[in-house]
């Protein structure tokens, strides 16, 4: 999550073979004359205080509290001010004074293909959040795909009054960081789409997901950003970057003193490992055949690190490395029939 001042800062390079804290959280940004400023609401009849049930705001909030026991604890909400003049604002400008608040999803009222593209490159440009958009037009879905965006996510369906995205977040945003993936869930007062196997691989070519029947079930597709990431990685490879920050700065915080000593850098060491195995007990991080965690740390001796580093009181000398658990989203079982 975004911080205004913090002294730890980790660096993830996500490296290809050849709850939560904040972390499922939503806010919905609406639009309303004279605006309104964010605010958590714990459930529907809290949003009806504010919002009627014929607002855009309501029926997304509905969505995402219609999951029922998988819908998160609390969501938020934020208007821009859409009153002509001269404190009318842009969904970017209202998302902008949000950034600092304690959410990861973004859902949006309008989906409008500019107000789509402009908040993707906010979040885009951010870096800590992920944004749940909805489109039935193919042309919005190719403008999408042209950009490669890693934190978007589009839900194609032809019902946009529904907001099958909001559902989905509702569905799986707040589970545990890493014990789901987005593919195959069941969203509440969703249809499914009837759509060919070459409709539905032109959804899936051009960066979107759907709401489809399999064997019985409604479930969504995929489970991918636009540039064609698993959505569940980016939101580890997010949870991952903030726990770390996190612990290390508690660390630093409630010491009276780390040294720059074997012991001290010990402790740092020691602090990141807590969280490795957090996310490998949470399913982020896979297991040998052992059951033991595919993670690892390596922290340079005081001896090795540079001594400029050392007079700053700067370590920049630690590093941390995992293998991702991943999910199963398809299987091909061979079979033999034997007279």
């Amino acid at each position: 999550m975004a911080t205004s001042m913090k002294d730890v800062s980790v660096v993830i390079d996500l490296q290809r073979p050849s709850g939560r804290l904040g972390f499922g959280k939503v806010l919905i940004l609406g639009e309303k004359a004279g605006g309104s400023t964010y605010k958590e609401y714990a459930d529907l009849s809290g949003v009806q205080a504010d919002f009627a049930d014929t607002t855009q705001e309501y029926k997304a909030a509905s969505a995402i509290f219609a999951q029922g026991d998988l819908a998160p604890a609390s969501i938020a909400i934020a208007c821009r001010n859409s009153t002509e003049g001269e404190n009318e604002e842009t969904f970017v400008e209202r998302l902008e004074q949000d950034l600092g608040k304690e959410w990861y999803f973004l859902i949006c009222t309008s989906a409008a293909n500019t107000d789509v593209l402009a908040i993707a490159d906010a979040v885009e440009s951010d870096g800590s959040r992920q944004f749940f958009t909805r489109s039935s037009t193919k042309a919005d879905l190719t403008a999408l795909k042209a950009k490669k965006y890693t934190r978007t996510a589009v839900l194609y369906h032809s019902d946009l009054a529904s907001y099958p995205e909001a559902a989905w977040v509702g569905a799986a945003g707040s589970a545990p960081v890493g014990s789901v993936t987005w593919k195959f869930k069941q969203l509440n007062g969703i249809a499914p789409l009837e759509l060919s196997a070459t409709e539905l691989l032109e959804i899936h070519d051009l960066g979107a997901n759907t709401y489809v029947t399999k064997a019985g079930d409604n479930v969504t597709t995929e489970g991918k950003v636009v540039g064609d990431e698993y959505i569940d990685i980016v939101h580890a490879k997010d949870y991952m970057k903030y726990s770390i920050e996190y612990s290390v700065q508690k660390l630093l915080n409630g010491s009276p003193k780390i040294p720059y000593t074997a012991a001290g850098i010990a402790q740092i060491e020691s602090t990141v490992r807590t969280v490795l195995q957090r996310a490998h007990n949470q399913g982020i991080i896979a297991s040998d055949s052992d059951g033991i965690g595919l993670y690892g740390t390596t922290f340079k001796s005081r001896d090795e690190v540079d001594p400029a580093d050392r007079a700053a009181r700067t370590y920049n000398d630690g590093s941390f490395y995992f293998e991702l658990a991943g999910a199963v989203h398809t299987a091909r079982i061979h079979g033999v029939i034997r007279y």
